[in-house]
């Protein structure tokens, strides 16, 4: 596959959205890691060597919007939404604020946490186990108001460095990714 169709490609994953994002995660973790599909709700996927329940949970990495949308800004925030302007590479998060969520997590439900980055340039994956989630730096059990067994925490600036030193797996590039699910 040429650089083109590498970009295009990339392009094409940061224009899904929630749950078909999500499968594209899901998928890239599964072919990695060699787990089964769980044919439970409850968690994603299942390793049957270890018979842990695993939770994957992604996000791309965008700039930090400039300004809230109001009626005097509202073409030009548009304008400013597209991937070439927002996305941004692994090598830029000193220099571009970005915030990534990873939530609805559900610490009852599953043993192994995968969870990473989509940046511009790479993926980064990272681990966690269960007893680990609720110690997670910036772990809030609450998202939502009155939400009772369902968490978040964020990936910023901030708190990137936590996750490198303490949860890293590896990293890949788009061409990788095409070649595993491919």
């Amino acid at each position: 596959m040429n650089e083109i169709n590498i970009e295009k490609f990339r392009d094409g994953i940061f224009a899904l959205r929630t749950r078909r994002f999500g499968s594209v995660a899901e998928i890239m973790i599964q072919k990695m890691f060699h787990l089964d599909n769980s044919n439970m709700l409850n968690y994603d996927k299942f390793d049957n060597k270890t018979k842990d329940r695993v939770e994957i949970k992604f996000s791309t990495v965008m700039k930090s919007n400039d300004n809230n949308i109001n009626d005097t800004n509202v073409i030009e925030q548009i304008f400013k939404a597209n991937i070439s302007q927002r996305a941004i590479n692994f090598s830029d998060i000193d220099v571009c604020n970005f915030d990534c969520n990873i939530q609805q997590i559900k610490c009852d439900e599953y043993d192994i946490l995968y969870y990473g980055l989509f940046f511009a340039d790479k993926i980064l994956i990272f681990k966690m186990i269960n007893e680990d989630t609720k110690c997670c730096k910036g772990y809030s059990n609450k998202q939502h108001r009155n939400n009772e067994g369902e968490g978040q925490f964020h990936i910023n600036n901030k708190t990137i460095d936590y996750h490198l030193k303490n949860h890293y797996v590896k990293d890949i590039d788009y061409k990788e990714l095409y070649d595993i699910i491919k």
